[in-house]
């Protein structure tokens, strides 16, 4: 699959679990976008969770963790803090 056919099928899982993955504690947005690790990008397409702080599974209820890959596409949580509006 090429990189196009990769981020059109992410976009589509995004489109179907958002509002699911949304209802989480702790998630504050869901995108689409490359892999980090160690802090630097891959090519890897994966869906994005936004969390305010990463969590053990252990501290989280069971219908709170975020699952490592939604209908075959990999997950990817980045911990973005608070998100407060500037004036």
């Amino acid at each position: 699959m090429n990189q196009a056919q990769e981020t059109a099928r992410a976009l589509r899982v995004k489109d179907k679990y958002e509002s699911d993955l949304l209802a989480k504690a702790n998630v504050l947005g869901v995108g689409v976008g490359y892999r980090h690790r160690a802090g630097l990008p891959t090519r890897e397409i994966c869906l994005i969770v936004m969390v305010r702080r990463k969590v053990s599974a252990a501290d989280l209820a069971p219908d709170d963790r975020i699952p490592a890959q939604i209908d075959g596409v990999p997950v990817d949580v980045h911990e973005i803090g608070e998100v407060r509006a500037r004036a």
